[in-house]
């Protein structure tokens, strides 16, 4: 195999610098994008430029010690270069530098043999720094999306916490999500031990529902915030399925991320207190386990029960009040009620009609009977604390 000369060699080390200065040339004349770059970014492409065109030489004396100096160049550059040009672009920038080289370098051979080396060796150089910088992007790719784990997770955390509103909306920016796009949080067991598979399959479920999601895995817990109205039919059950088994709760849908600690809030208690309603849905709502959830003790709950229920039979008038009691007191049966208050049972429908339109629930439906007597019963004892 013929070797390159060492006069060769040293004139391809005095060469390098006016190689660098052509492939930039010719970056430049070729895309109207390069141009733009900032100051630094471009600098940061000639350094890489000017070690590849140097480490041609070397890559003819050793190509192991070649190949990582050009890999070290890439290292060197500052790390948001990735994010001002796409991995597509910096092959078609690479593309451009093996082709100048390529024309330039035999010029500098010292005969005809010499020539063939060198231009099987441009190819060969060209692929093996293509492969580099290919590398250097998929390790900041990996260093990015390791970043933006923690940093998805301390957003969750936030939420979770309530920490300061500026804080929280700077970070979900940062994950590029949108700050004006409702939010709802679901909260239920993790189906899986290891957090990246986890993570992987909740993505995986939300990017075929066309929705943005953070995510946290905190010990058993899975964590989801879900971005946009959840009114639309089968999202929050297709965003279940990435649960493990037990039950599923969401928090209301709140205007904004900045709110969802609300609704982390009601979503966590939910979970706490739905052992309580053992055929509840899968998933349930922290509205819907009001009941349960004032029973286990929050203050939240009671008053969202007093507030939609409790007050509008009052405010409605003592016969409404008395009507729905009495029927939830006989068990939901109309006649004994109706003998009781001494009305016809039709006015007794009338009634529970009224109360069924203004309170949500229907007291003819068992589930709905039970949300009635909690909340009524709740807001006896809230009013004799004098809370109300």
């Amino acid at each position: 195999m013929v070797k390159v000369s060492q006069e060769t060699l040293a004139a391809l080390d005095r060469a390098s610098g006016k190689l660098a200065s052509a492939a930039l040339a010719s970056m430049d004349e070729q895309f109207p994008w390069f141009g733009r770059m900032p100051a630094d970014q471009r600098a940061s492409v000639q350094l890489i430029a000017q070690t590849g065109a140097a480490g041609f030489t070397a890559y003819l004396r050793d190509q192991g010690d070649a190949i990582r100096l050009t890999a070290d160049a890439f290292r060197q550059a500052p790390r948001d270069l990735s994010r001002w040009i796409s991995l597509r672009q910096t092959v078609e920038l690479v593309r451009v530098a093996v082709h100048v080289i390529e024309r330039e370098v035999p010029d500098l051979a010292a005969n005809d043999d010499e020539r063939h080396v060198l231009t099987e060796a441009v190819l060969r150089y060209g692929r093996e720094v293509a492969f580099t910088s290919a590398m250097s992007y998929a390790t900041a790719a990996e260093t990015r999306g390791a970043w933006d784990a923690r940093l998805e997770a301390s957003v969750v955390d936030a939420i979770v916490r309530g920490d300061a509103e500026e804080s929280l909306l700077s970070r979900a920016a940062a994950l590029g999500w949108d700050l004006d796009e409702p939010a709802t949080v679901l909260v239920g067991n993790s189906p899986s031990d290891d957090p990246p598979t986890v993570l992987y399959e909740v993505r995986s479920r939300a990017a075929r529902a066309g929705r943005p999601v953070l995510l946290g895995v905190q010990g058993s817990r899975l964590i989801v915030v879900l971005a946009g109205d959840t009114d639309q039919p089968r999202v929050l059950e297709k965003m279940t399925a990435s649960f493990g088994d037990g039950p599923v709760v969401a928090g209301p849908t709140v205007a904004t991320i900045a709110d969802a600690h609300r609704s982390s809030v009601e979503a966590l208690s939910g979970l706490r207190a739905v052992v309580a309603w053992p055929s509840a849905p899968r998933p349930v709502r922290s509205t819907d386990l009001l009941p349960e959830r004032a029973l286990a003790g929050d203050p939240e709950a009671e008053w969202q029960l007093i507030d939609q229920i409790a007050r509008p039979l009052e405010e409605a008038g003592g016969a409404l009040l008395e009507t729905v009691e009495t029927y939830l007191e006989v068990g939901g049966v109309l006649e004994t009620c109706a003998r009781l208050l001494f009305v016809h049972p039709n006015t007794v429908r009338y009634r529970l009609r009224k109360a069924t339109e203004i309170t949500g629930h229907n007291a003819n439906l068992p589930r709905d009977a039970l949300v009635l007597r909690i909340a009524l019963a709740v807001g006896r004892l809230s009013r004799a604390r004098g809370l109300w």
